[in-house]
């Protein structure tokens, strides 16, 4: 089954680059232990203060910085993963640091 995981961190909290990503032992042994095979295909999302939302409404493409609302968590990044099931989805999730680091992980079925 697919499945999407969805990274969010906490607003306000440290932000990583992926090349710090790469160099934190906890992702390091992440990626080694629970990703192979399994992942086909993510990202890591730059801080939502760096997104741009876009509405229409009728005619008009309305633009606002940030994101749509203001929340307690942003979304971080996604990866896709391909697993027998949703507890299979769910060991994975848990393992990943941002589900330790005051953020979360959601697990959300992909439509196939």
């Amino acid at each position: 089954m697919k499945y999407a995981l969805l990274f969010c961190s906490p607003v306000g909290g440290e932000e990583q680059s992926p090349a710090e990503h790469a160099a934190d032992p906890r992702f390091a042994a992440y990626f080694e232990e629970v990703r192979a095979g399994r992942v086909t295909g993510g990202a890591r999302l730059r801080p939502s203060a760096d997104a741009t939302t876009v509405r229409v409404r009728g005619d008009e493409v309305l633009l606002s910085d940030g994101p749509f609302a203001e929340t307690k968590e942003y979304l971080a990044g996604i990866a896709f993963i391909d697993v027998a099931d949703l507890d299979e989805a769910i060991a994975l999730a848990a393992r990943h640091p941002a589900a330790a680091d005051g953020g979360s992980v959601e697990v959300r079925p992909v439509w196939e």
